[in-house]
């Protein structure tokens, strides 16, 4: 052993160590599993938040019924007095994987609808759906349907077309949960 150079010996390990794992790594890669097709993003349940949400908010919570087919929930919140009020959101992607939001506060609406709709100015442009006139507004990032009510706005925004965002405007159901009945407090006889 007296003539072995100590570098020598640290390659030789090195390339010893490299034979073992390289082989490892690419059996596991071949032997393990792979979903090429699996889509990254997350589909979300909301009834239990809206439930929530429709007691808790001071307006009633508008969230959509009846779309089609390939419309997904991706994200939902609901936050009680915030500095933009009692805030609603509800995120959808749509079925061209464009992004459509849902958003209601009952607090200041030029604030709120600016950050709703990530600075999308208003137009002169407005929208009739069903019973309802929306106010049309257009950005470089997304584009609004803006409704002001008394004692709430609600934000239909997002990349998506603005067809897209009409649809889910037309789709829209608010609602106010009832007030609980008092404990004891049953039908009289």
């Amino acid at each position: 052993m007296a003539g072995r150079n100590g570098k020598t010996q640290t390659i030789r390990n090195m390339m010893l160590s490299m034979a073992v794992v390289i082989p490892a790594a690419v059996v596991s890669y071949l032997f393990i599993p792979h979903d090429e097709d699996h889509d990254p993003i997350k589909t979300v349940g909301y009834s239990v938040e809206l439930d929530q949400a429709r007691r808790a908010a001071p307006y009633a919570v508008a969230a959509p019924e009846g779309l089609a087919k390939g419309w997904r929930a991706t994200s939902v919140s609901y936050q009680a007095r915030t500095e933009d009020g009692s805030v609603w959101h509800l995120g959808f992607l749509d079925p061209q994987r464009q992004y459509v939001a849902v958003e209601q506060s009952d607090g200041p609406a030029r604030g709120f609808i600016r950050t709703a709709s990530q600075r999308a100015e208003k137009t002169d442009k407005t929208e009739k759906v069903g019973n309802t006139t929306w106010q049309r507004y257009e950005g470089e990032k997304y584009n609004a349907l803006v409704r002001e009510e008394r004692g709430v706005t609600t934000v239909v925004t997002g990349t998506a077309s603005h067809e897209r965002l009409v649809e889910m405007a037309a789709a829209l159901k608010a609602e106010k949960a009832p007030k609980a009945a008092a404990p004891g407090a049953g039908p009289s006889n």
